[in-house]
């Protein structure tokens, strides 16, 4: 598989590969929420790819509403405040709920999100990981219910995640070169 971005460094997860985890991620899901319609909370802007893919892969009724936060900014490290960007349109009382993460570091923003929806009384709350970043030593706050794949502790872009809000467009997951973010 050749690197098709001038600031790549490695593909990390290839297309076929990422089509294989969404299919089995939306074959969990589909068995698992029979009769359930459940809502799909999409956090944006990083997983709106992902989400996309992953209600097409479901099999059972459902929904889907959008939340923005943010902890980043246009760094590569959280900056540890969390802002609720854009809320949901959907009441979600009594509701299933399944969040739609793009990649999973320490889980703190996931925790913080998890916490303010349970405020909300939903019937339940799951997670849909696309990926989980293993860091050497440290475990996610949170552990999805369903996680698509796991992945280096590299700064990686593509399908979905960005740096500086480019590279969501790359239809693979790839390392950036480290001098793009280091300038």
């Amino acid at each position: 598989m050749s690197v098709e971005h001038k600031d790549i460094k490695r593909i990390v997860l290839g297309e076929d590969e990422i089509k294989g985890i969404v299919s089995r991620l939306g074959a969990e899901i589909s068995r698992d929420y029979k009769d359930k319609n459940p809502l799909f909370i999409t956090v944006l802007k990083g997983a709106y790819i992902f989400a996309a893919d992953l209600l097409r892969a479901v099999t059972v009724p459902c929904a889907i509403d959008f939340m923005a936060v943010s902890s980043y900014g246009d760094g590569t490290k959280t900056s540890g405040v969390v802002r609720i960007v854009k809320d949901l349109d959907t009441k979600i009382e009594g509701r299933h709920i399944i969040i739609a993460e793009d990649i999973l570091d320490s889980g703190l923003t996931l925790s913080y999100l998890i916490d303010l929806l349970s405020a909300r009384k939903p019937a339940s709350i799951e997670v849909a990981a696309f990926s989980i970043k293993d860091i050497k030593g440290k475990r996610p706050a949170i552990e999805p219910k369903y996680v698509g794949a796991h992945v280096p502790d590299c700064f990686i872009v593509g399908y979905g995640l960005d740096y500086a809000e480019r590279y969501r467009n790359l239809p693979y997951v790839g390392e950036l070169k480290e001098e793009v973010y280091t300038k």
